[in-house]
């Protein structure tokens, strides 16, 4: 039950940070809540990293829920909890970085999220 409660959870979130990447990527003024808040909309070059951070986060939701048993599996258990650990200490170094951001919103909104990210991995990751 907490696994499919934290698994869901880890999920949506990462679904919802992806949907706000593909506003990062077609200009939307979303840039303050992202890599130190330096732009409200991201230049080109860093609309390609948010490409990338929106294949990650899906790839990460899809990981999250394969942990949880929620979604076939793509790879071992044991190849998918691994995933998820390594999800976990990202995620847990991304709050970190957020924390220490000099934007207002990321710090706000982005730390806690990543913070909950990185224990709904550890938790999910944990009890498989």
């Amino acid at each position: 039950m907490i696994t499919t409660i934290s698994s869901i959870t880890g999920a949506i979130l990462l679904l919802a940070v992806a949907v706000m990447e593909i506003l990062l990527i077609f200009g939307l003024p979303l840039g303050e809540f992202t890599m130190g808040g330096r732009y409200k909309v991201l230049p080109p070059l860093f609309r390609i990293f948010a490409a990338s951070s929106f294949i990650i986060q899906l790839f990460g939701a899809a990981m999250i829920l394969q942990c949880g048993g929620l979604m076939g599996m793509w790879f071992s258990s044991k190849v998918i909890r691994i995933i998820c650990f390594v999800f976990a200490g990202f995620f847990a170094v991304n709050t970190v970085m957020n924390l220490i951001s000099p934007s207002k919103k990321e710090k706000c909104v982005m730390t806690p999220l990543a913070a909950i990210e990185a224990c709904c991995f550890a938790v999910t990751a944990f009890l498989m």
